[in-house]
């Protein structure tokens, strides 16, 4: 049976990444894809591991031919997932995690319509930032950036099918696999109840951080 694809994506500081190592250790039938990636590596990344690191010039001859998935522009970075990166685990029966932009589920949405996404929200816009802060791998011009995409990102909820707020590691992991195992056991019913994008979008707005907070859209 071919494999499941699964989105996860959220606003930069989320804790997307964490969520995605810590769900690939307790479920072995899982496989993240490597993405391609122009920005410069961080301390202790693995090129072919972390990310494929590429220039420009080269990202965009994979642009041209067809080459991604997806593909988005964050922070000033180009990022893509290939389809090579997915096809192979895919057609041996693996599910495959995609950990990527905003941006990138929307371009996975409709071309992959059958893939399951997954929003992750922080437990608010205040924390958000402490996070981006604390993590200490940006400077503040580019943390004020990235918070200035928040909005547009959460404007962009309305396109996933499940969403699980980050207040609680363990907690947000445990969840994630609750979905995934769901999907791939196509008994959704209770997750669809519990998770739900509209519903846990409507949750979170009630919560919202700062009174001139717009709320996010959570359409059908």
């Amino acid at each position: 049976m071919k494999g499941h694809v699964f989105v996860i994506a959220a606003p930069s500081g989320t804790g997307k990444t964490t969520i995605c190592h810590r769900i690939l250790e307790r479920d072995p039938h899982l496989r993240l894809s490597v993405s391609h990636t122009t920005r410069e590596p961080r301390k202790g990344e693995v090129d072919g591991v972390d990310y494929h690191f590429v220039d420009r010039e080269t990202f965009r001859e994979l642009v041209e031919s067809g080459a991604f998935l997806e593909h988005a522009e964050y922070n000033g970075n180009e990022y893509g997932t290939s389809w090579q990166a997915i096809e192979g685990p895919l057609e041996t029966g693996e599910d495959v995690v995609l950990e990527i932009e905003v941006q990138g589920a929307a371009q996975v949405r409709e071309r992959l319509p059958e893939a399951c996404l997954i929003f992750l929200l922080p437990p608010s816009l205040e924390v958000l930032a402490e996070r981006l802060r604390s993590r200490g791998t940006d400077d503040e011009t580019a943390i004020r950036h990235r918070l200035a995409l928040v909005d547009r990102e959460l404007e962009a909820a309305g396109i996933f099918d499940y969403a699980i707020i980050n207040d609680d590691l363990e907690r947000a992991v445990s969840e994630v696999l609750e979905v995934i195992h769901a999907v791939r056991a196509g008994e959704t019913a209770v997750v669809d109840e519990k998770y739900g994008r509209a519903t846990v979008l409507a949750r979170w707005n009630r919560h919202r951080g700062g009174a001139s907070s717009r709320p996010v859209r959570h359409e059908a």
